[in-house]
């Protein structure tokens, strides 16, 4: 027997032996499914478990580099401390790892949907998600949900547009991931199919707040979930305090009586909380007065944050600067004078299956990979004069 043979005899079994020492309820390695079984290309030599290529081909992605300069709640503050998505989602990927590891669950699989949950998130967070609905909205097509548009991006927009062959566990994790929602109870649907993931893939695009009625089919797909509020609630918090918004000691002492003030006090608290209710058990769940306290903090930050009157008079602008570049864009696209920039030199990098793609998802694609920063500098380009000594 080669080497390279013994080698990956011996992964195979390292695999086997770490789908028994799971708990009953986790996702086997051996259950992995590509969401596009034909397209497996084989490898004549990869050690890598299952969904460790998964990880993989998100860490490599083009719209995970771009992960780095997009915000995730308070967009227009200049403040190199003010949460980024980049490190949102390691945030998420520890948090969930953290909780899976001690539900023995799979924490490969894990780590795979909580770095990819906001890879098709828009610049400048859910106020870009919001103009970009209603441009879709608008020209009767149909919604943008960012987590359906991670999906997206995966499948038919990396690679030039040849997209990836991931999992359909993976997939299906991102599709799920609303961290909008706060339930004291999240329950997997294991019986989920290749056919209803597709079903509820097309729903979040065509029938408004889909997003809110699908559970992933997977336990880890659960912890990622409710990982993405955990790893939120208390930043956001931590973030509104540093930029002024609001003191720690406007904070409700009969929230901050069960699960803490801080950051790391909350993260504590809910993992802890969690953990201990959810062990052995084929869901995860919350004990009822951690939840009430975590949902009074949820509307909390909402009114005093997400919808404080600063924010709320900056993001109109921001919403009406995306809603107008994506005007720009669709038009952009028929201009024979465009040929070689801006979303025309986009689509000519794409392969040509990528061309049969609708107008509207075309533009929402190249506004949607866009960084806070070269959306900014496009606009200027594009709405504000450029400032000259001479014609000549």
């Amino acid at each position: 027997m080669k080497k390279e043979d013994e080698i990956i005899r011996q992964s195979l079994l390292a695999t086997q032996e770490y789908d028994e020492r799971l708990s009953a309820f986790a996702t086997k390695n051996s259950d992995y499914i590509k969401i596009h079984p034909t397209h497996t290309k084989p490898y004549d030599f990869d050690v890598r478990w299952p969904y460790e290529k998964d990880i993989d081909r998100i860490l490599y992605s083009k719209a995970y580099r771009r992960y780095v300069d997009k915000t995730q709640a308070l967009s227009f503050f200049n403040n190199v401390h003010i949460t980024k998505r980049s490190l949102h989602v390691q945030w998420v990927s520890r948090i969930a790892r953290q909780i899976g590891r001690c539900l023995n669950l799979n924490t490969d699989l894990i780590e795979a949907i909580a770095l990819g949950h906001d890879l098709g998130h828009a610049p400048y967070g859910h106020v870009g998600e919001k103009a970009i609905n209603e441009c879709l909205k608008e020209r009767g097509v149909g919604y943008f949900a960012h987590n359906a548009n991670s999906v997206r991006v995966l499948l038919y927009v990396e690679r030039k547009g040849e997209g990836y062959n991931v999992s359909l566990q993976v997939l299906d994790g991102i599709l799920c991931h609303n961290g909008e929602m706060i339930n004291r109870i999240y329950k997997p649907d294991p019986f989920k199919t290749i056919d209803q993931f597709w079903k509820e893939y097309e729903a979040c695009w065509h029938t408004p707040h889909a997003s809110e009625h699908i559970s992933p089919m997977t336990l880890e797909g659960c912890v990622v979930r409710i990982s993405d509020v955990i790893s939120y609630i208390g930043k956001d918090i931590d973030d509104a305090i540093n930029v002024g918004l609001m003191k720690r000691s406007d904070l409700p002492s009969d929230i901050t009586r069960v699960i803490g003030d801080g950051n790391n006090s909350m993260i504590n608290h809910l993992v802890e909380d969690l953990v201990i209710h959810s062990y052995n058990k084929p869901y995860l769940e919350f004990s009822k007065e951690t939840f009430e306290a975590l949902n009074r903090l949820y509307d909390f930050i909402s009114i005093h944050i997400h919808h404080n009157p600063v924010l709320v008079k900056e993001n109109e602008k921001l919403f009406r600067m995306v809603k107008e570049l994506y005007d720009v864009f669709y038009e952009d696209l028929d201009d024979p004078l465009l040929k070689d920039r801006g979303i025309q030199k986009y689509l000519s990098n794409m392969n040509e299956e990528y061309h049969q793609t609708p107008k509207e998802l075309i533009v929402s694609d190249y506004l949607s990979g866009m960084t806070d920063t070269y959306l900014l500098e496009y606009y200027k380009k594009v709405f504000l004069p450029t400032m000259r000594e001479n014609i000549t």
